[in-house]
């Protein structure tokens, strides 16, 4: 898939199939993280991959809008350095590209929680100078979605040339 139809398809999914994400899919997705641009390339990110079905199953529980978490098959937890003026951008952009990347294989993600996911941060031994930034899950998606059918403002209403309000097209 390239990336340009990458982006036009993803889809949030929030429903995974009792199917294992096969281990060369797993590093592909977090190859994806690390090799991530990163501002003056300081990677000031760390990511926890967990497989194993109790910590699952937990994370779903302490991510109030992830509990399907608990149904994926693997789940990447992002955490960024607390002193970094770029972590939050940074941390994003990396989640993004693990995104794209799963979903180029077939496989479904989400991103779940921004914030006050302290108390994930020590279910998987994220040190205090780090703050978890999201968990993603990652599975494949318990049924078929209808690629491509997103609800997006017109072009116009959002791109603009050279100046804000200057016609794109």
């Amino acid at each position: 898939m390239d990336v340009l139809e990458a982006v036009r398809t993803l889809l949030a999914v929030r429903q995974f199939a009792e199917k294992p994400v096969p281990e060369a899919t797993v590093r592909q997705i977090v190859e994806a993280a690390h090799l991530t641009a990163s501002s003056m390339n300081k990677q000031p990110w760390h990511f926890v991959v967990v497989q194993d079905r109790d910590t699952l199953r937990k994370l779903g529980e302490l991510a109030r809008t992830g509990p399907y978490i608990a149904q994926a098959s693997v789940a990447v937890v992002v955490s960024v350095e607390k002193d970094s003026p770029f972590g939050v951008s940074d941390g994003s952009r990396a989640i993004q590209d693990m995104m794209l990347v799963a979903w180029s294989e077939g496989v479904g993600s989400n991103w779940v929680g921004f914030g006050g996911l302290d108390e994930v941060g020590a279910l998987v031994g994220v040190p205090p100078q780090m703050d978890v930034l999201a968990i993603v899950p990652f599975g494949y998606p318990a049924q078929p979605l209808g690629q491509g059918k997103k609800k997006r403002k017109p072009l116009a209403a959002t791109v603009s040339r050279e100046r804000f309000g200057e016609p794109f097209a």
